[in-house]
């Protein structure tokens, strides 16, 4: 592939990561993103085919590298610390926190991600549960190894929940602002350690016991 398609193809997933961040997916047309991009609806067909595609393009090439860095980190920490619940959340964790840092677009990538919670896109959820299902199952199956007393839908119900305060987190829209002084990276790396041990300690806490039922 010459540079210049591969520019091209570039401008257009860059050009449609910032318009779904900024106006949704439905709210975005595909003449937007040609405009943003300097190009014209041929190149977008040529490369993508459809807006369909266009859209799990954007989320292709930012997590395909995410989740290989998962699970290189989860094999490793399997390998050296196979009972680390701590080691375990750290591979989950720490590649989603570095690619929020990516000066290159990480930001508004967050963004979309947070566009995909709102909005209901069946065939984006489909395309994710596909591609980055077996991601997920890798890491409940390490977790269940470390937490053998948990059912399989408590641990499901942990690991969703960490997946929204991971997001929430990649954010930073939070309460705890970067302080003075303080460089991003380091921000970032206390942010990741403090989700670490706060998740940590939720999914070791005891299962409630089911409420009785009231006496008629």
């Amino acid at each position: 592939m010459s540079s210049t398609r591969f520019s091209t193809k570039e401008r257009i997933l860059g050009a449609a990561e910032e318009l779904f961040a900024q106006q949704g997916f439905s709210g975005t047309s595909l003449r937007q993103v040609t405009s943003r991009a300097e190009v014209n609806i041929a190149a977008v067909n040529y490369h993508f085919g459809s807006k369909e595609n266009l859209v799990n393009e954007v989320f292709r090439r930012r997590m395909d590298d995410m989740s290989a860095q998962r699970l290189e980190m989860l094999r490793k920490a399997r390998e050296e610390a196979p009972d680390s619940l701590e080691a375990i959340l750290a591979a989950f964790v720490e590649p989603a926190l570095a690619l929020a840092a990516n000066r290159n677009g990480g930001g508004a990538f967050i963004r979309v991600i947070a566009r995909a919670y709102a909005e209901t896109n069946d065939g984006l959820r489909a395309f994710l549960s596909e591609r980055y299902g077996h991601v997920q199952r890798d890491f409940a199956r390490a977790l269940a190894a470390c937490l053998p007393g948990l059912t399989k839908e408590e641990l499901y119900w942990r690991l969703d929940f960490l997946g929204g305060a991971l997001t929430y987190a990649m954010a930073d829209f939070g309460l705890i602002k970067r302080p003075a002084g303080v460089s991003e990276i380091d921000h970032r790396r206390r942010a990741g350690s403090e989700l670490i041990r706060f998740a940590a300690a939720g999914f070791r806490s005891t299962p409630a016991a089911e409420p009785a039922s009231p006496e008629n």
